[in-house]
């Protein structure tokens, strides 16, 4: 095990470096090309209509005055879709254009081709859709429970209901007469999660260019190039290899831009007008273009023994998914098998609903499921150690799991799992003066609302743990081609993948692991597109791990490949002694660099070598829908975070003073960007728990900017001091662990838990709000 507090000072372009970013200077200079700065001759502008009701029927749709307009191109709805009219991640359940019904507030019903885009804006107001508005379903628990909810959809559902997936968990039995005796504490807590945005900077955009041979050519912000063109091609009754996608420059994503947006709609119309079409939404556009993060109602039943061990576990978790499925699946399928967190029991029952309402569509943001349970299970951890007397870091080091744990799901925990390191790590960081200090900002910041009056001082604690990578039978795999040839009189790598680079630093990543295998100084990473084999989706923190993978497996074929003709061409370079096996006759054939390659060049007639290779990582196997058991997941990650907050307890005002993090990551491969996602994680953790929610009324949403919608800023994040673990894992490439969802999970839960300390209030739903922590006045009810 390694503890890492300070950066290498020597200066490394491999597996262990931090070579800088190649698009960090262009970002930071305002110089980087996004999707949205995309342009080509003669190209059209796309807008979209959208629907203005939660849910109605259409009753017809009259496209005659905006299909008149001067400047206009294209007009089209439902009815000119070429081929398959829905589309989805998992469920084929959300239509291209909406059909008979529009489903919830924002929902696209027609799209504009026109000469620039405020003609196109201005011709979807012409466009006249009739309406028969209906009682939208926008409450959880009734879209849940009541027999006589209406259907969002008639022909999807589980068992007959608005339930897109519902998923025991059981393991032992909570409610037998022995076990609930055992127990010296009950505590039974209901929570609520907020929706949240992943409030990406870069809008969704595009630009599609038909081609001659009837296909077209896709330059799109997206997170899973292949996946799109599978959803897209049989929607546009094209083949898929005539829908080519390349990744054009992504301004964030989170989780926002796995589903699909304005692909399809631009490609419509492109094929439509036999032009080139640009799609770019804007900031309201944006708001309703996106999946966010799913809000949650839970209940929670925690029992423990007198020395703090959990007895049993109970849990019954509602997740809204909105009017279509996305990967509402998925998510319920984590929240289940991680929803009491990184803690042994040997009595659980988690019952966990994935749901459709008429509000806006949720799917995939970083940490997704684990985080709404994260909140829940914390909470409970903190509210057994009051019970107890106890201090909150001793109960969860009591129950934590290690290597060897066996989950409430039957999968044994196999690699490191350090959480009990974590813990005393994260305790002895060291604590900000007791006394505010003039540099800090007080509650309210630099408005100066505080006097200091009524400032309270609390310290919490939040741990999280995240499944790595895709879980539960799916297939997971990352594809890489690397060639290696001579240009310049010098050895040169290139790597080519479809790995999206949506800010985490993953083209870097590549060019790393090609020094490092292929021991050259010079690696390009070519632009990813769909003319290689698909390598996943930037998401579940997987790209390190597979298309780390992936590269590193096709480096080494090619490193074998510069062995095997070194052996037959010119055996006199290497030495003859039988003691080297073939990984250390590689290795010296890689020394000799160009004058080997350059040699065999000579022979061969041809200055490359190249493989194409996937990666797959171990089987995994869905969980039993009866009860939830199987070995579901790839690999665990876990973080803690300990924030200490001042709170103006008559104002409701938060200033988060300080925060401290320590994870476990199994391998730095470049602590530059590991740092930027902890950072960056913990970030977003904070936005949830003090800020950041989606406000919704019978399904319409209230606050679709910026201006309404709050995310931190840099005056809200506090210093963030951080220590990182090794503790590798013997199954990954490098002993690798993904890292970059656990800081989201564990942020959150810390934050409220140092809120509540300072306020002495339960604080049970996210994001706080002022009028929830002002202490209220003699008589009031408890908050």
């Amino acid at each position: 095990m390694t503890v890492t507090t300070d950066r290498p000072t020597r200066r490394n372009n491999g597996v262990g470096g931090s070579p800088l970013r190649p698009d960090g200077t262009l970002k930071v200079t305002g110089e980087f090309a996004y999707a949205s700065d995309l342009w080509t001759e003669g190209m059209l502008y796309g807008a979209t209509l959208r629907s203005p009701h939660p849910r109605a029927r259409i009753l017809g749709i009259d496209i005659s005055a905006a299909s008149a307009m001067a400047g206009v191109h294209a007009v089209l709805t439902s009815a000119d879709i070429p081929g398959k009219k829905t589309y989805g991640l998992i469920v084929t359940d959300c239509p291209v254009l909406a059909i008979d019904e529009v489903r919830y507030h924002g929902e696209p019903v027609a799209i504009v081709a026109a000469d620039d885009l405020d003609t196109a804006r201005r011709a979807c107001k012409l466009i006249v859709v009739e309406y028969e508005v209906l009682e939208p379903v926008a409450d959880m628990r009734r879209a849940a429970f009541d027999p006589d909810c209406p259907r969002v959809h008639a022909d999807h559902g589980f068992g007959g209901r608005n339930i897109v997936r519902y998923q025991p968990v059981r393991h032992g039995d909570p409610d037998r007469a022995d076990v609930r005796a055992a127990a010296a504490v009950v505590v039974t807590r209901e929570y609520e999660v907020g929706m949240q945005d992943q409030a990406f900077l870069g809008p969704e955009s595009g630009l599609a260019v038909p081609a001659e041979d009837g296909g077209l050519d896709l330059h799109i912000a997206t997170q899973w190039l292949h996946v799109d063109q599978e959803q897209m091609a049989p929607c546009l009754a094209l083949p898929p290899e005539k829908v080519r996608l390349t990744l054009a420059g992504v301004g964030g994503a989170f989780g926002g831009r796995e589903d699909l947006s304005m692909q399809i709609h631009a490609s419509m119309l492109a094929l439509r007008t036999n032009r080139p079409v640009k799609m770019v939404y804007d900031r309201k556009e944006s708001f309703f273009g996106h999946v966010h993060r799913h809000p949650a109602l839970m209940k929670y039943t925690h029992a423990a023994d007198a020395t703090g061990r959990l007895v049993y576990a109970k849990a019954e978790i509602l997740l809204d998914g909105g009017a279509y499925a996305s990967s509402t699946e998925a998510v319920v399928g984590n929240a289940a098998s991680l929803g009491i967190g990184p803690y042994e029991c040997d009595n659980v029952l988690i019952e966990a609903y994935g749901l459709y309402t008429n509000n806006p569509p949720c799917g995939a943001m970083r940490g997704f499921g684990a985080v709404q349970a994260c909140f829940a299970y914390e909470s409970q951890m903190d509210a057994l150690a009051a019970e107890l007397g106890m201090d909150p870091v001793e109960i969860r080091r009591i129950n934590a799991v290690h290597e060897g744990s066996i989950l409430p799901t039957g999968q044994r925990i196999e690699g490191p799992a350090p959480l009990r390191e974590i813990l005393d790590e994260l305790i002895t960081m060291p604590m900000p003066p007791s006394a505010r200090v003039r540099k800090e900002l007080p509650p309210g910041g630099y408005g100066n609302t505080t006097k200091g009056d009524g400032v309270r001082r609390g310290v919490g604690y939040g741990v999280g743990i995240k499944n790595i990578c895709y879980s539960e039978g799916f297939d997971d795999f990352s594809t890489a081609r690397v060639r290696l040839e001579i240009s310049g009189g010098e050895p040169v790598a290139s790597v080519h993948t479809a790995a999206a680079e949506v800010g985490q630093g993953l083209v870097t990543l590549q060019a790393q692991i090609a020094r490092t295998e292929l021991g050259v100084e010079h690696a390009a990473v070519l632009p990813a597109d769909t003319t290689v084999g698909s390598a996943g989706s930037s998401s579940a923190s997987r790209q390190s791990y597979m298309t780390g993978g992936a590269v590193k497996t096709a480096c080494e074929a090619v490193r074998m490949e510069v062995l095997e003709l070194a052996k037959a061409t010119m055996p006199e370079l290497l030495e003859d002694d039988e003691s080297w096996d073939d990984v250390r006759l590689a290795e010296a054939a890689l020394v000799l660099h160009g004058r080997t390659l350059a040699k065999l060049a000579d022979v061969l007639g041809t200055t490359a070598i190249e493989a194409t290779r996937e990666y797959h990582h171990r089987r995994t196997v869905a969980l039993d829908p009866e009860t939830g058991q199987g070995d579901a997941h790839v690999q665990f990650a876990m973080a803690a975070h300990r924030a200490v907050v001042d709170v103006d307890v008559d104002l409701g005002l938060i200033h988060v003073v300080q925060m401290d993090v320590v994870q476990d990551v199994g391998k730095i491969l470049n602590r530059l960007s590991l740092e930027g996602q902890i950072q960056g994680g913990t970030a977003q953790g904070l936005g949830l728990a003090l800020m950041e929610e989606i406000q919704t009324r019978d399904g319409l949403v209230r606050n679709p900017s910026f201006t309404d919608y709050l995310i931190p800023t840099i005056l809200d994040m506090p210093p963030l001091n951080m220590r990182i673990l090794e503790f590798a894992d013997p199954n990954s490439p490098y002993g690798l662990r993904g890292a970059g969802e656990p800081p989201t999970l564990s942020s959150t839960p810390a934050i409220v838990a140092a809120v509540r300390d300072a306020c002495g209030l339960p604080l049970r739903r996210i994001p706080l709000r002022p009028e929830l922590i002002a202490l209220p006045e003699a008589g009031d009810d408890d908050v």
